[in-house]
Parts: structure tokens; C-alpha cells; sequence
């Protein structure tokens, strides 16, 4: 198999991207908890048991040392605390927050610390932090472990926000925001741990703020980020058979927000769904359904419409988990309101 026919998972692409950055700068070191999962078993050959909760880390502690691969105490606060202390003093921490829901026990270091330290020290101060943390349902973790927050972030200045559709994009937006001198949120969907795509063997960064068309059509403008990309991939399927040709963007980056591309798009198909897994008040729908209302409205042919999980916790019985995420069915149902 040559390298451009190499398919790997997402899991494998995040790993990748963080053993090569190791490798290429000795500032850069990896903390959090589980992400070797084996301390005090060295001699029975475990000391890099778990590779973190989703393994996308197995293998790095033996490659790089304890040194530069912590496992810390369940005290996110804390470790969170110290590598935005040590992006500061010179290091390229990159931290994992197991779930995107921990974010309630640890926000002061990064709103309060770690995305403002550039603005209050006249840009004298850099923090090259990369958060690492874990979005969505759909594995039945129920309502403390499966919510996206992502819009949490994003609203927060002085912090970017990341957010990749598959493994290609997975390795080459980790690579940018570990090279970033500014603090970047890294959110990966959970379902798309496993999914597998070609990814170069070489490093290679993605640029943050930039969005793609993940396929390009004249009816209709559909906007996914993360998982709900394929989402709005599918319903671009479904939707052919109703003789709607649909464009799919993936926003890849929320905060810089690639603003030109979605408005380029809008304003050729003049009709827009914006899908989102995210809770719907104050989210990220209503924030892209706010800037074409507000810099394209006079191309829409329709009122701007958003498919959403509902307000509301996501359940832990598993057919009602189904159906609080969305489904391409929802998206194809919202968009044929348009015609």
C-alpha cells in the first residue's frame, strides 16, 4: 500500500499527529488522565496500559517517558492549571478533558488564565496550549458524558475552537493547534473515533479558519461541523431524489469562524439548513443562522432554517438517544420546507 492509499482511523490520526509533533519539538508533552493509565505497573509491562479512556495515546508513554507523558490525578483543575502554567514558561503542553462535560470543574484556567493572558500582557505573553477533549453522544453515556459544548468555547475570545468531520482533518488540526501560539480546543466527536479515511504518513497542517465544501451543489446550502457533517452528507443523498442539488459545508474551524465561505455559499443557492448536534438556544445554529440573516439575507430565497438535538438532556435509553441526535431524515423534512 503506498502512503496515498493508507487508511487509518481517527483514533490512529490523533495519535499520529501528537507522536510526530513529540518527535519534531521536545517543548511539546501530553497530560491528563489515563493518557498512559498504567503508572506504578512498569515492571509487569503495563506502565501504557490504556492510552487514555478512547486509546487514542496508546504507545506514546513508552516511546517519550513519563516525563513528557503525565498521567495526573483526577483533578482536571489542577492539571489543566499547570499546563496552562506551562505553555506560559515555554512548553507546548497538550491536554486532555476527558469529556467535554468536565468543563464545569475546570474553566477558570482556561476563560479566565489561558485566554486572556495574550490580551492583559499586551501580547507579551504567548499560551501554545492544545485542549484535547471529547463531544457528542450516540454510545450511551448518557447526559453528563455525551453533550458538544463546543458553542461553550467558542464564545470565550482568545480561545480557538477546532472541530474535525474525520481523520484526515482530525491529524491536520491537531498538527496546526499544537504549532498555534495561542490556545486552541481541539473537540472530537466520539462516533468518529473509529471511522477510517486516507491520511498522509507525512505531518501536515490544516489551517485553522478555514472551512471546505465537502460537496458542491446550486439548490441549497447545508452546514455541518464534526459528526453532523455526515449527516448533512447523507441528507444531500436523499435529497438528490427530490431534485435538490445540495451543497455541504464542514466547518472544520467555529472560532476563527470561516465566515467568506459560508456566505459565498449561501448567497448562490439562497437557501440554507444549518444542522447541529448541539443544545439550540445560544448555540452553534443560531450563531451561523444569525450571520447569513444578518450578511446574506437579501440572496435568501426562504427564511433560514436549523436542525438541532432538542433543549433539553440527552437520554440514556437508547432508542430516545437515537432520536434527540439528528438524522439526515430531520435535515431532508426541514429543507423540503424551502421548496
Amino acid at each position: 500500500m503506498t502512503a496515498e492509499e493508507r487508511v487509518i482511523t481517527t483514533r490512529e490520526a490523533i495519535n499520529e499527529a501528537i507522536r510526530d509533533e513529540m518527535r519534531r519539538d521536545s517543548s511539546v508533552i501530553l497530560l491528563g488522565e489515563d493518557v498512559a493509565g498504567g503508572a506504578g505497573r512498569e515492571a509487569e509491562g503495563l506502565a501504557d496500559a490504556w492510552g487514555g479512556a478512547f486509546a487514542e495515546y496508546k504507545g506514546l508513554q513508552t516511546e517519550f517517558g513519563s516525563e513528557r507523558v503525565l498521567d495526573t490525578p483526577i483533578s482536571e483543575i489542577g492539571y489543566l492549571g499547570a499546563a496552562v502554567g506551562a505553555a506560559a514558561t515555554g512548553l507546548r503542553p497538550v491536554a486532555e478533558l476527558m469529556f467535554v462535560d468536565f468543563i464545569g470543574v475546570c474553566l477558570d484556567p482556561m476563560m479566565n488564565q489561558a485566554a486572556f493572558l495574550r490580551f492583559m500582557s499586551g501580547g507579551r505573553a504567548k499560551v501554545p496550549l492544545t485542549l484535547i477533549t471529547h463531544i457528542g453522544a450516540g454510545i450511551g453515556m448518557a447526559a453528563q458524558h455525551s453533550k458538544m459544548l463546543y458553542s461553550f468555547f467558542t464564545h470565550i475570545p482568545g480561545l480557538k475552537v477546532v472541530v474535525p468531520s474525520s481523520a484526515y482533518y482530525a491529524k491536520g488540526l491537531l498538527t496546526a493547534a499544537i504549532r498555534d501560539d495561542d490556545p486552541v480546543v481541539f473537540c472530537i466527536h466520539k462516533l468518529l473515533l473509529g471511522k477510517q479515511q486516507h491520511v498522509p504518513d507525512e505531518a501536515y497542517e490544516f489551517p485553522i479558519g478555514q472551512a471546505r465544501i465537502a460537496r458542491e451543489g446550486n439548490d441549497l446550502t447545508l452546514i455541518g461541523a464534526a459528526l453532523t457533517t455526515a449527516t448533512c452528507m447523507e441528507a444531500a443523498e436523499v435529497l438528490v431524489a427530490d431534485g435538490v442539488d445540495s451543497e455541504v459545508i464542514d466547518l472544520l474551524s467555529l472560532s476563527p469562524l470561516d465566515e467568506e465561505t459560508v456566505l459565498a455559499s449561501v448567497r448562490r443557492t439562497g437557501r440554507v439548513v444549518v444542522v447541529d448536534e448541539g443544545f439550540p438556544r445560544c448555540g452553534l445554529a443560531t450563531d451561523v443562522a444569525s450571520l447569513v440573516a444578518d450578511k446574506a439575507f437579501d440572496h435568501l430565497d426562504g427564511p433560514v432554517k436549523k436542525v438541532t438535538a432538542p433543549h433539553a438532556p440527552v437520554p440514556f435509553s437508547r432508542s430516545l438517544e437515537t432520536a434527540f441526535m439528528p438524522s439526515a431524515t430531520d435535515v431532508r423534512e426541514v429543507a423540503l420546507q424551502l421548496f
